[in-house]
Formats: structure tokens, C-alpha cells, sequence
């Protein structure tokens, strides 16, 4: 017995240090993991912000797509294509004045592109081709050179391609059927950059970044992680949608490189409790945020019948009198609950995921889901912003 105490007693000296060592690795274990996966609900400064002078510009041009297989504009019904047609075919040296012109192989087109803020002369951009006559079909079209001016109304490119259209129509006397949208399509790498827009981002001493959600909480808390990360006081909100940066001295003519390194830091975005409806597709999409107070919810259907059934008047034989149609009216009202569907109890302070259950277990569909939100917000119990698009 006094052998096996013994023999216990070794035994335990010799688990102590392991013990011990297994509470230092969890320790470390913790606090390796915990760190990562806070860091994994945070965003970039790069995905929540945009730098103030570093943004597209919107060009926009008037073409002719040409080649088609008899699905361009009518010219009886689109007068600006044929002018347009005399228009390119004069400074091609072909005088058309004074002629009946039936061309259906032409129609007449917006074309619109995005000019980014660093594009250089010489590179390519893509180009969106949109019909503006009553063309029936542009696949097969090739779009001719067509100047695209920005909002000075200057050139800064030059378009022109083959078009790339994704929907069709097909049919025939009796049935038409159109997939997509046969009128509209893109030209990929479709116009050249002939003009650049001179912005030099190394001379500023100090930029702008705009918050994508303007947010008071988001703007701090970035403004508080571009100062920590740098040491001291450079960057402030101005308000919920702009922070102002200076650049500091050991970055001095060298902005590039300060914007890079500030974007990679990570910020923990807040947001505004939302909920978002549409109500033409009843698409319902709820924040995380959102709180719903106490309250007990029900849903039945009302269902009014309304029956007409005519009945024919008809008088007695040699009886003064015509035959007259008497209107016969049946209004019925029903209110159908079906099995299961009582009152149900959403308890105060319940997230996301406990009012979604407690909606569903109602069987509701999502259009009287919307109505049940409204319902919500107009009695004080959901705490939330709801936005119908």
C-alpha cells in the first residue's frame, strides 16, 4: 500500500510540468486565435473609403452601327439616322442629297464609357452600345469610329468595333420570342484613349477619403486607426462621409506610398440598423443590427367574394312591358386561418436570426412579410430604419 502512494505520488511530480505547459500553450492558443478571428470581422480602410481625386469619369458619344441583317432603323420612323447616314457618307466624298435612302442595316446608337483617373493615351477601355431608334436587332452590327466627349465636352477617346449583343429574337408569323436584351451589348477594349486627365496624386499634402456608408462611428474609429498606426495626429473627420489626412513628414512627396500602406489597415465598420424592401419582387433583406421590442403578431387572410349572376326579366304574356337584365349581386366574406397560425411572440431585444424564425413561424409569404415590417416600424417595436427601393 505505502509502495503505491509512492508510485502515485512520482507519478504526479512527473505530470505537474506537463500540466503545466498545457496551460501555457492554451494560454498562447487563445490569445493567437481570439485576435484572428476579430480580425477576420473587420474590413480595409481600401474597401470602405474612396481617395478623394481618384475616381472615373463619364464619356458619352452618338454612332452608327452598320451591317446589319436587316434589323436596323426604320428611316420613315428614325429621321436622325438618315441624317446621320448623309452626314458620314459626305465626308466620305459620296453626295446622297436629294435621294430616297432605304437602308434598314444601320441604326443609330448612344454609345457610354467609364475613363478611369489614371488612363493613359493609348490604352483601351470598354464600351456599352445602346440603341436610341426602333432597330429590332444590333447582333452581327459593327459600330464605326465614333468620338466619345466628357462632360467639358471635350475628346478624350475614340470608339469602334464589333458589337457583342447577348440576347436574340426569334419568330415567326404567329410567335415572337426575345431572350435578353437584343438592342444593347458591349464592345470589350472598344475605344481608345486619345486624352488624359492631368491629376498629379505626389503633389498633395494632404487628401480626402470618402466613406462609401457615411457613418459618424465608422469615421472615427478609422481616423483613430490612421493615427495609431502612424503615431500621432494626422488624420481627422471633417463629418460622417469625409476624413481629412495629412501627410506626414517621413512620407513628404511621396503620397502613393502613404495611401498603400493606410488602406491595408483594418477597421471595424458600424452600421445603421436597416431593413430593405422591395416590393415589386418582395425581396426583403434585414441588418444585423436590427432589434424588434416585445410584441405578439398574427396574420390571417381576408378574402372577399364578389359574384355577379344576371338574371333576364321577362314579362307575361301579353303583358305590357320589355325584357330587361336585372344585375344580381352576392358579397361574401370569408377570413381563412389556416391550421397553426396564431399569435405568435417576438420577446424584447431579439436579433436577426430570432426574428426571421418568428416571422416564418407565422408560414407567411414574403410580401406579407413586408406589410408585418411597416406594421413593426409604425408601432415603435422594430428599432430599426426600413427603406423601400
Amino acid at each position: 500500500m505505502l509502495s503505491l502512494v509512492k508510485k502515485n505520488s512520482r507519478m504526479h511530480e512527473i505530470c505537474r510540468p506537463f500540466h503545466w505547459k498545457l496551460s501555457i500553450f492554451l494560454i498562447i492558443l487563445t490569445s493567437i486565435v481570439f485576435p484572428c478571428m476579430d480580425a477576420l470581422a473587420d474590413s480595409r480602410i481600401k474597401d470602405l473609403v474612396s481617395v478623394e481625386g481618384v475616381r472615373e469619369n463619364q464619356l458619352v458619344g452618338y454612332g452608327l452601327v452598320v451591317g446589319l441583317n436587316g434589323t436596323g432603323d426604320t428611316l420613315r420612323n428614325s429621321p436622325f439616322t438618315q441624317q446621320s447616314i448623309i452626314a458620314m457618307l459626305e465626308r466620305m466624298g459620296v453626295n446622297t442629297r436629294d435621294t430616297v435612302m432605304k437602308s434598314v442595316n444601320t441604326a443609330a446608337v448612344m454609345v457610354t464609357a467609364n475613363l478611369g483617373g489614371f488612363s493613359r493615351v493609348g490604352s483601351r477601355v470598354d464600351v456599352s452600345i445602346s440603341s436610341i431608334g426602333d432597330a429590332q436587332d444590333l447582333r452581327g452590327g459593327t459600330l464605326i469610329v465614333t468620338p466619345l466627349l466628357g462632360a467639358d465636352g471635350e475628346v478624350y477617346a475614340v470608339a469602334q468595333g464589333s458589337v457583342q449583343i447577348s440576347g436574340f429574337t426569334a419568330g415567326g408569323a404567329a410567335e415572337t420570342i426575345t431572350q435578353g436584351v437584343p438592342t444593347a451589348g458591349r464592345i470589350p477594349n472598344g475605344a481608345v484613349i486619345e486624352r488624359e486627365l492631368n491629376y498629379s496624386l505626389n503633389d498633395n499634402s494632404n487628401l480626402n477619403l470618402s466613406l462609401r456608408s457615411p457613418d459618424f462611428t465608422t469615421a472615427r474609429r478609422i481616423s483613430s486607426t490612421i493615427n495609431e498606426f502612424m503615431g500621432g495626429s494626422v488624420a481627422q473627420p471633417l463629418d460622417p462621409a469625409t476624413i481629412e489626412v495629412s501627410l506626414p513628414q517621413t512620407y513628404a512627396g511621396n503620397m502613393f506610398s502613404f495611401i498603400t500602406d493606410i488602406e491595408q489597415l483594418n477597421v471595424n465598420p458600424d452600421n445603421r440598423a436597416k431593413v430593405v424592401v422591395d416590393e415589386r419582387s418582395g425581396i426583403i433583406v434585414i441588418g444585423k443590427e436590427v432589434k424588434v421590442s416585445e410584441v405578439a403578431i398574427a396574420q390571417g387572410n381576408l378574402t372577399i367574394r364578389v359574384t355577379e349572376t344576371p338574371q333576364v326579366s321577362q314579362p307575361e304574356p301579353f303583358a305590357q312591358g320589355d325584357t330587361a337584365l336585372v344585375p344580381r349581386t352576392d358579397v361574401d366574406v370569408d377570413v381563412e386561418e389556416e391550421a397553426g397560425k396564431k399569435f405568435a411572440i417576438l420577446e424584447e431585444g431579439v436579433n436577426l436570426q430570432d426574428l426571421v424564425d418568428g416571422l416564418n413561424a407565422l408560414g407567411i409569404n414574403p410580401r406579407d412579410m413586408i406589410a408585418i415590417l411597416q406594421a413593426l416600424k409604425v408601432s415603435g417595436a422594430l428599432h430599426a430604419d426600413i427603406e423601400v427601393m
